[in-house]
């Protein structure tokens, strides 16, 4: 194996494209310009915040590394910031969730947090699944309309009325992706027969529609969206990997549309990253939550307990 004296290594794993760090910088004195500095002394919150996803296989998948999930999209945004909790449940509903969470485990589960500084609500998949085909799932559209108007209670009753919600509408169906999964699922035993249609979910969406406009909450109307999205990202149907579940290119636009909903509506929720690098660092800026700990160039290498302090 090739050796090389300490001063080679350092040379060789410098990008030959990196940028020079004005003079200082490594001691904490070149501080991204125009960003106000956050120190130890005027920091009056000492727990990291939180985000919480509820929902469906949707959310409980978006954490997915190999689809590039868009729960990790979010939770990338809010490094150093906020913890994004995973609380989706493959196949349930509404209703099931409600159940759960009337349990001891479940409220545990769900809603002994502290910090919380946003919630995402995400169901409809399951609920709006044909009743004749697929009942076991199926919840009737009143009663779904009724069960997220009770998950907004109980998030609001749990963590206050200051905290923010954004409901999400389920996605448009594609009826060839159905078809599709369900021959190469079960083979000879397929029926053929749709349990999930683009007009019910868009019927389903609708009620999440109604319900953010009464609870004025903000809205993320993944059903319109999609299929009205950029003609780069046409056609729509590749947003799902098997007509209802998100592909790798679908979790990134639900994870920029989210974030999108959240620059708009909820400015105070907003981290803008570095314009200089793109990166979540000390010139990355968000009014309502903290960073936590100091960024490492605020740190001078010569009085380090001065950032601490």
């Amino acid at each position: 194996a090739h050796s090389s004296s300490p001063t080679n290594e350092r040379s060789t794993l410098t990008p030959p494209h990196a940028k020079r760090l004005p003079k200082g910088r490594e001691k904490g004195e070149g501080l991204h310009s125009g960003v106000k500095k956050t120190t130890m002394s005027n920091v009056t919150n000492y727990k990291r915040g939180k985000i919480i996803l509820f929902g469906d296989s949707i959310t409980q998948q978006s954490f997915s590394a190999a689809d590039g999930g868009w729960g990790a999209y979010i939770a990338d945004r809010y490094q150093r910031r906020a913890d994004v909790l995973n609380r989706g449940f493959s196949g349930y509903n509404t209703d099931w969730f409600l159940r759960y969470a009337a349990t001891a485990q479940g409220n545990a589960d769900l809603f002994e947090h502290d910090e919380v500084k946003l919630v995402t609500i995400f169901f409809g998949a399951n609920d709006a699944s044909d009743s004749d085909s697929n009942k076991r799932q199926h919840v009737p559209l009143a009663d779904y309309k009724s069960n997220i108007i009770k998950i907004v209670s109980l998030v609001k009753n749990s963590f206050g009325n200051d905290v923010k919600i954004v409901l999400i509408t389920p996605p448009p169906v594609c009826h060839e992706g159905r078809l599709k999964f369900q021959k190469e699922r079960y083979k000879e035993k397929a029926t053929g027969k749709l349990e999930r249609t683009l007009e019910l979910s868009g019927a389903y969406a609708s009620a999440v529609n109604n319900v953010a406009t009464e609870l004025g909450l903000s809205l993320l109307d993944l059903w319109k969206e999609m299929q009205a999205a950029p003609p780069e990202y046409q056609p729509w149907q590749n947003f799902l990997s098997d007509g209802l579940h998100l592909s790798p290119s679908g979790n990134k636009f639900v994870g920029e549309a989210l974030l999108r909903v959240i620059d708009k509506c909820l400015p105070e929720l907003s981290v803008k990253p570095c314009r200089e690098t793109g990166n979540i660092n000390s010139g990355s800026t968000c009014a309502g939550i903290d960073r936590m700990a100091p960024w490492h160039d605020e740190i001078n290498s010569e009085e380090p307990e001065k950032a601490f302090s």
